[in-house]
């Protein structure tokens, strides 16, 4: 069973997401809580795979509650997935940075909510591949955002071209069938370049690879 804390400031939209989570026959809701905080306690104390996590809210915003919790060594296993209004939401590059896994749109449909729950829950990152681009090439280019460390100037030539494809949000797969590799080859890589970069999953290969300018925004796909 996937363990599920629901962190919304919204008492409706928490009961909604309760009653879809319980539904999935392969999830549970743990905890739900109403303020950033909250959410960091609950996650440390229910043992949380997954925290459903809204950025706005009181006393601790979702960014520094799920930066706690990705910096947390007692909660190493928690997968943080961020619920954002997209086209509203400027805090959506530094939740990725502060360790979230992905993140999604409030008005996502139920089934690829449960999707979404799944995949992060496994270790993979959201990341769908034209928005998750465009927010992010969006933000970094504002000025006065902190920059991460690191880059990949220590990756070989192939590495930099999985690292690019990764930007555009392919997966393992896509990769492969893009390089001419086995998917098993193309899962290496990309392992390989989250030890070299230190990077948590595969959303922070994303902002490494903007950053870096390995990738532009505009650039031909």
């Amino acid at each position: 069973m996937i363990r599920v804390l629901l962190a919304d400031d919204q008492t409706l939209v928490r009961a909604a997401f309760a009653m879809l989570v319980e539904s999935a026959g392969d999830m549970e809701v743990v905890g739900q809580a109403g303020t950033g905080a909250e959410a960091v306690a609950l996650a440390r104390s229910e043992r949380a795979d997954l925290v459903v996590m809204d950025i706005r809210m009181p006393e601790l915003d979702g960014i520094e509650a799920t930066r706690l919790i990705a910096a947390d060594e007692d909660m190493a296993g928690v997968k943080v997935l961020v619920l954002t209004t997209y086209d509203t939401d400027d805090h959506i590059v530094e939740a990725l940075r502060a360790g979230a896994s992905g993140f999604l749109v409030k008005d996502t449909r139920p089934a690829d909510l449960l999707a979404a729950i799944r995949t992060v829950a496994a270790g993979e990152s959201l990341l769908s591949p034209g928005p998750t681009a465009r927010l992010i090439a969006r933000f970094l280019s504002t000025p006065g955002l902190p920059r991460t460390a690191g880059g990949p100037d220590d990756l070989t030539d192939r590495e930099r071209q999985v690292l690019r494809l990764v930007a555009r949000g392919l997966n393992n797969t896509e990769i492969a069938e893009s390089l001419g590799l086995s998917p098993l080859t193309a899962k290496t890589h990309v392992s390989r370049i989250m030890g070299k970069l230190a990077a948590r999953d595969r959303a922070q290969l994303v902002i490494v690879a903007y950053e870096s300018g390995l990738v532009t925004p505009g650039a031909p796909e």
